[in-house]
């Protein structure tokens, strides 16, 4: 890889990870518009490890909770870090098990094209704007249940689909359910955690497996550049969402999936 093709893919990963604008479908484009060849399995392992490690951060403090009420679960208690814990786990449960199925058939790739990104950027984001203006701003991280966690998840799993963005998803689910915009990140931000991991570890296996994976100075380069970049997207976006909606985020999406459209078509 160039190093300009590596700044590129790591930055945009770890800006786009987190915004509700999918990350998937922007790494899936930028080798199309650039001219450049597929990043590869290591780099993309590489630049997951990287915001991984910012979502980490951010949150550590929930992350130190969650820690602790595990231990407390094999201990035999039942803390309110194990309650945490025990949602963000089933939570993520639909989207394993989706992602799962759909690696293991070989449904990914045929899900990877323009199309199918422009569309489902387009619509999931109309669907932001309009949940996001019309739904109540009421509940608290505090407040979220099993059922609702469960929804929430279940939301989450639409996003194996390209464009979709995870983080978009399980926003507009929250915020379906009431939740207030930062908590509707807050949550999405925590389910973030399990699913990266898994993603990441299955692709790493894979990799492996393959006998491919050749980690090097490309890949520790590609993790520092979507830490720091994906670090400073959720410190950016949880401070504009404490006085603001989620209208930018609809708008750029509007207007890559209406472009997109019109390169795919004309």
């Amino acid at each position: 890889m160039s190093l300009l093709h590596l700044i590129v893919v790591a930055v945009v990963q770890g800006i786009t990870e987190f915004l509700p604008i999918s990350s998937s479908a922007h790494l899936i484009l930028v080798p199309l518009f650039g001219d450049w060849p597929d990043q590869g399995m290591t780099i993309d392992i590489a630049v997951h490890v990287g915001t991984l490690g910012a979502v980490l951060l951010y949150f550590r403090r929930d992350i130190g909770v969650m820690v602790a009420g595990l231990l407390s679960l094999l201990a035999g208690r039942y803390t309110d870090g194990a309650r945490l814990f025990l949602l963000i786990a089933l939570g993520t449960l639909p989207v394993l098990v989706a992602g799962y199925f759909l690696a293991r058939n070989g449904y990914m790739a045929m899900l990877r094209s323009a199309e199918v990104i422009a569309w489902t950027t387009l619509i999931f984001g109309l669907a932001l704007y309009f949940v996001d203006r019309l739904c109540l701003t009421v509940n608290r991280i505090d407040h979220l249940g099993y059922g609702g966690v469960l929804f929430i998840g279940l939301a989450q799993a639409l996003a194996l689909v390209p464009g979709t963005s995870r983080s978009g998803i399980t926003i507009t689910a929250a915020r379906l359910l009431g939740y207030e915009r930062t908590e509707a990140a807050h949550i999405a931000l925590l389910l973030s955690v399990p699913t990266i991991l898994a993603a990441g570890g299955y692709a790493a296996w894979e990799t492996y497996q393959a006998d491919e994976l050749a980690l090097g100075a490309d890949a520790a380069v590609a993790a520092a550049l979507a830490f720091v970049s994906a670090w400073l997207a959720i410190a950016l976006m949880m401070r504009w969402l404490r006085h603001a909606s989620y209208t930018p985020f609809v708008i750029y999406r509007i207007l890559l999936g209406a472009g997109l459209l019109y390169w795919v078509y004309a």
